[in-house]
């Protein structure tokens, strides 16, 4: 019996087991995240014009869920309207968040692709030597950001999330599966990344689902607290299907080794 807590059940995929503790998620001291409004805990209210505005209450945000559920400290990097270049370029120098962490989770894309219509780019465009020689596309500027956490710490674990599908319409739909089976390939560029695959194995993020989770097009307190138990159970799901790489979590970033395992 115990070894079902700690390996993949036979055909299991990603999300098809909720934990409400988020199993493995809790082995790490810290965690950063990097994001936009869906990671700052953005609400949309009415002002006395009938116009909507727009409010980071982090204490909301999926992130501050997770630190709560598992004790995990969760740096929280995020802010609403936020993009890969603007991060890495201003935002990040400018509030000190080039820190070091165990792990982050990367959790951009809705701003950078539908918002400022960021050329989207591919694989192609990351210079795995020099990121200065990026091109000045979305998966540019995502390459320059990974790089430059791998800098800070070469043994962080990088949790990269492609967007969950919301049928707003065919074309966002075609980009955002296109974007998820490029992203497929940088994980494979750099030590320790994974991928969480939302598009794939989130809900369809549809009226319905608005209807019930959702304040607007931002997540309501439910659709944040989703969201943490989705971000938490898929990191158990990472930790149990490589459980080799995340044996010395206890020893990023702090110099000490254990040669018995390879």
């Amino acid at each position: 019996m115990m070894k079902k807590i700690f390996e993949l059940q036979e055909g299991e995929k990603p999300l098809d087991i909720i934990k409400d503790n988020c199993g493995f998620a809790s082995i790490f001291k810290k965690i950063g995240v990097i994001g936009d409004s869906l990671s700052s805990g953005e609400f949309e209210s009415t002002n006395d014009k009938g116009e909507i505005t727009y409010h980071d209450m982090y204490e909301y945000s999926w992130p501050s869920i997770l630190e709560r559920i598992t004790g995990t400290k969760y740096d929280n990097f995020s802010r609403g309207g936020m993009t890969f270049k603007e991060f890495y370029e201003t935002w990040a120098d400018k509030n000190n968040f080039w820190k070091k962490e165990q792990a982050y989770i990367i959790f951009l894309g809705n701003n950078d692709l539908f918002v400022y219509n960021q050329k989207v780019g591919s694989i192609d465009d990351i210079n795995i030597k020099d990121s200065s020689k990026n091109n000045d596309t979305y998966f540019g500027y995502l390459g320059k950001v990974i790089s430059k956490l791998k800098l800070i710490e070469p043994d962080s674990r990088i949790f990269l999330t492609s967007l969950q599908i919301d049928n707003l319409s065919p074309e966002r739909t075609k980009v955002v599966r296109e974007v998820r089976e490029e992203m497929k390939k940088v994980v494979k560029l750099f030590t320790y990344t994974y991928l969480i695959d939302f598009t794939e194995y989130l809900f369809l993020y549809d009226e319905e689902a608005r209807n019930k989770i959702a304040m607007g097009f931002h997540p309501n307190p439910l659709g944040y607290y989703s969201l943490a138990l989705a971000f938490g159970n898929y990191i158990d799901y990472i930790i149990r299907k490589y459980p080799d790489d995340f044996r010395k979590i206890p020893f990023i970033g702090t110099g000490l080794v254990n040669n018995n395992y390879k």
